[in-house]
């Protein structure tokens, strides 16, 4: 007798896709990257405090002043690497009123590790990203004591890496992790270079149209206690899918948009009214 084996191929594991409709929560990045030749032109605008001593009706409560203002794109080198170029005004300082860097350019990265899957693959998905940051701002050198003296061409920089690990828990609700490293090449004498932190993010589907988004970042450091006037960043929002453009309205005490500003310089206090609205604007084009 004449027996035939049938071989039954391995069946591939399908990915989870989507695990947040945008590569950006409110202040966190989220593990999204674009597809291959796929270009999102962003632009993001932070108004002034909404309340507070710095806002209210004398500032139209903070729509008057601008914070910060981010314009750029990103592109899809592959569906795994992502690489970006933005331009953002600056708005982080320091409890004493010292300001962070202004004016600055930034060069982005990230790459997706690993994808969640579907029917026993992955439980999540697994993203790196990267930010180089370059001042542009004027250097004032008669006073060596602040950040912006600029006594070398190194003390312009800032830098920032993170892994993200995302895992969509089911249809609507998204959650994150996001450990990550600050480094500026200048600070001042009591502050520290080198910055860890963490940021927790999540997503809730409401309808094929509107999502809610919401994170927090603490950093780690004995120096950046609400004591000496710091805050973890904290961030709420609303998605708007209108097909071709993504919207994004949100409320945050950050006043930086970069996390090489709002991670060190986050010191505004949502209890007293020191948080602003915020947009974003996303267009996607196909190359």
């Amino acid at each position: 007798m004449l027996m035939v084996a049938w071989t039954v191929p391995a069946m591939a594991q399908d990915a989870v896709t989507q695990t947040f409709k945008d590569s950006r929560l409110v202040n966190i990045q989220s593990v999204e990257t674009l597809a291959k030749r796929r270009l999102d032109v962003r632009i993001g605008h932070r108004f002034g405090d909404l309340l507070g001593d710095n806002g209210g009706w004398s500032t139209f409560y903070g729509l008057e002043q601008a914070a910060d203002v981010m314009i750029g794109a990103e592109y899809g080198a592959t569906d795994k690497l992502t690489v970006g170029f933005f331009r953002t005004k600056g708005a982080g300082s320091l409890p004493d009123g010292q300001a962070g860097l202004r004016q600055v350019l930034n060069g982005t990265v990230k790459y997706a590790l690993l994808q969640q899957g579907t029917d026993g693959g992955s439980p999540v998905s697994l993203t790196f990203w990267g930010v180089a940051a370059l001042s542009t701002a004027e250097r004032i050198p008669d006073n060596p004591d602040i950040i912006r003296n600029f006594s070398t061409f190194a003390h312009r920089m800032a830098y920032h890496g993170q892994l993200m690990i995302a895992s969509r828990l089911s249809d609507r609700i998204a959650l994150q992790l996001t450990p990550g490293y600050t480094h500026r090449n200048v600070v001042p004498v009591e502050d520290e270079n080198g910055l860890f932190s963490l940021g927790v993010g999540t997503r809730l589907q409401i309808s094929r149209v509107f999502g809610v988004i919401a994170d927090v970042t603490l950093p780690f450091s004995d120096y950046r206690t609400t004591e000496n006037g710091f805050y973890p960043a904290l961030g709420l929002g609303l998605e708007i899918d209108s097909g071709g453009h993504l919207f994004q309205l949100n409320f945050t005490n950050a006043t930086g948009i970069m996390e090489t500003d709002f991670i060190p310089y986050t010191t505004s206090n949502w209890l007293d009214g020191e948080f602003r609205f915020g947009f974003t604007i996303s267009r996607l084009f196909n190359l």
